[in-house]
């Protein structure tokens, strides 16, 4: 299990209801309803990856993120989550606006793209491959790069709260100087 499957587990209330937004193959949604009994939806574009959901039992329905979640009344779900998908919308801002209006709190990851190995790549001449961003330049899902204190700020600016943060380098947790040494950053917000 990834570390940040394990904080997303340790953060959701038992029974609580909540929304993945990008689930993928529904393996959070699925661990989550058997270890802290929630009423779970999923949202996925992807078809394959919406099939592996089905096939599970999982309540998941193929939408676009980037359209909005107009479905939804305000406050709908206890829990949003964004797990590894902020990054690949094309209209972050708007989706994250979404995310906290259907939600009452909403829990972010996303790769640190201002770890010192991204760095270090980009400093000779290279788009950056990393454990957190496998993918080369011409294969990449991500749209958008951003680093821990990008996110940060744009929960200051929006008024967002920080409830609580987790940073992980090797799959473990670290604390010193996120930014630089995190490769994926794990937050907890609120509106």
């Amino acid at each position: 299990m990834k570390f940040q499957d394990t904080m997303i587990v340790d953060w959701t209330p038992e029974g609580a209801s909540v929304l993945d937004l990008g689930c993928g193959d529904g393996d959070l949604l699925a661990l989550l309803i058997r270890e802290r009994k929630v009423r779970a939806q999923g949202i996925e574009i992807d078809p394959a990856a919406l099939r592996n959901c089905v096939a599970k039992g999982l309540n998941v329905f193929q939408e676009d993120i980037d359209g909005g979640l107009s479905v939804f009344p305000d406050k709908t779900f206890d829990l949003v989550i964004l797990n590894d998908s902020l990054q690949e919308v094309k209209k972050p801002d708007f989706v994250l606006k979404e995310a906290m209006r259907v939600g009452r709190r909403t829990i972010v990851t996303f790769p640190n793209f201002a770890h010192y190995s991204v760095r270090f790549q980009i400093l000779f001449g290279k788009v950056p491959v990393t454990p957190s961003l496998p993918f080369e330049w011409y294969e990449t899902p991500n749209l958008h790069f951003l680093s821990i204190s990008d996110f940060e700020e744009y929960c200051r600016k929006r008024g967002f709260r920080v409830e609580r943060s987790a940073f992980t380098a090797n799959g473990k947790r670290t604390r010193f100087l996120p930014n630089l040494f995190a490769q994926l950053g794990i937050f907890e917000i609120s509106g």
